[in-house]
């Protein structure tokens, strides 16, 4: 099964921070980075920008905004897609991404979210299923 892997952190808390600040901690990356890999279900891996948009569909019309879907201080910060045989190894290995290791992290709100994911076709409809 795959599942997609959403890292976030406190967009507010790490404007705080300094260059040398965020460089200290992401120097630390590295090693957690090749352990992560290691593990073999590591399908892709990618780190994103603080710009984003959200778009959302009310009164008819699809409206965008700037910044989070939420609308909180909560940006993306990575996403990855891993293969696993269930939801407790996707947890065993998220648990190796430099996100839930980093001492930084806490104070500056990092975190994952685990969703298992399912192919569709070009109609929406999920593979394997008939309708």
């Amino acid at each position: 099964m795959k599942y997609l892997c959403v890292g976030y952190y406190d967009n507010e808390k790490m404007k705080a921070l300094t260059k040398p600040e965020i460089d200290a901690f992401m120097s630390e990356c590295p090693p957690f980075m090749e352990e992560f890999h290691r593990s073999g279900n590591v399908l892709l891996v990618a780190g994103t920008d603080s710009e984003s948009k959200g778009l959302r569909r009310m009164g008819g019309e699809v409206t965008v905004t700037d910044g989070p879907v939420g609308g909180g201080h909560e940006t993306v910060g990575c996403v990855f897609l891993l293969e696993a045989r269930d939801m407790e190894e996707a947890v065993r290995v998220s648990r190796l991404h430099p996100t839930t290791r980093l001492a930084a992290g806490e104070k500056l709100g990092f975190r994952i979210g685990i969703s298992p994911i399912h192919s569709f076709d070009e109609r929406g409809l999920k593979k394997g299923v008939s309708h």
